[in-house]
């Protein structure tokens, strides 16, 4: 029996074995953040649970080495997806497309407004169905409501921008300004391990605060080219017309999957998404789109 008990390994360092596992199964990109409340708490995974005090010294220390190696693969993840640091020239700026050659055929799909309940997750089906990646620009608050939901959109791959806390249009002062762009991110970064880097005004108004602070912190302003007008509820065909009548390569397309009844955006979808593919587009997320267009300045630089 003695020599079996050698076999075993620590008690401390099967639980954390078993966090890993567990972790990785879902696919989730989530980091820690110390001091959380209780309702946050539950989004993220607390090692100050694995009873380390309790485990020899050589147990102790291979639990912390398991805890860098998740958080390491966690940031590797993000970084695979295109979601890490913007190149500089667009940390700052404002964005309403890609300058991009007409033979670069490609287009953003943008999605603003939720997570909410009864869109997002089908428009994350359609998506998913046509292998194509998106970018939300999520409310913080419903965030806050939904986190599963934002979770499924960081596992499928998706990028997330920050589209404040209560998608306000009137004037805020610095201080409400800050707070509606920090709590967002910081909201973001716990439940998904990735601090967002691109920012859309609600509305699109630049004048009211939140847009000058973001720009401050070098989030880039990411506007658009290609309207749906989805909100107001037109037609499917009138819809779907709003996209494509100013849609060219480099584009970035505004549609809505939260925010109130978008029944007309999930059956217009699937059209759009066949629609540009017969046209010969690609779909790129809005930091794939970006790079793009680093890439293809520094060969123009090249021949002059």
């Amino acid at each position: 029996m003695e020599n079996n008990k050698s076999l075993l390994w620590p008690q401390g360092i099967l639980i954390a074995l078993f966090a890993l596992s567990a972790s990785l199964s879902v696919g989730l990109m989530m980091l820690v953040k110390p001091n959380t409340s209780d309702g946050e708490s539950r989004h993220s995974i607390d090692f100050s649970n694995v009873p380390t005090s309790a485990a020899k010294p050589g147990t102790q220390k291979r639990i912390e080495s398991l805890k860098t190696m998740m958080l390491n693969s966690w940031q590797q993840q993000a970084q695979a997806k295109g979601i890490s640091a913007l190149p500089p020239r667009f940390q700052g700026a404002v964005i309403k497309s890609a300058t991009l050659g007409k033979e670069q055929k490609v287009i953003a799909l943008t999605f603003d407004d939720g997570p909410w309940p009864e869109s997002t997750g089908q428009v994350l089906d359609i998506l998913k169905e046509n292998n194509v990646k998106g970018t939300f620009f999520v409310v913080g608050r419903n965030v806050k409501e939904y986190p599963d939901i934002l979770k499924r959109v960081a596992a499928e791959g998706h990028v997330i921008g920050n589209h404040t806390w209560h998608h306000w249009y009137h004037a805020m002062n610095p201080q409400l300004a800050a707070y509606e762009v920090t709590k967002t991110t910081e909201l973001i970064y716990q439940i998904t391990g990735v601090k967002p880097t691109l920012f859309r005004p609600p509305g699109g108004i630049m004048n009211n605060g939140v847009a000058a602070y973001a720009k401050n912190n070098k989030y880039a302003i990411i506007m658009w080219s290609s309207d749906s007008v989805d909100y107001s509820q037109p037609s499917v065909p009138r819809l779907i017309n709003n996209v494509f009548s100013l849609a060219r390569p480099g584009g970035i397309v505004l549609m809505h999957d939260g925010g109130g009844n978008r029944s007309k955006t999930i059956q217009a979808l699937p059209e759009i998404i066949a629609k540009f593919r017969s046209q010969g587009y690609s779909f790129v997320t809005v930091p794939e789109l970006l790079e793009l267009q680093e890439k293809a300045q520094k060969v123009a630089a090249k021949k002059k």
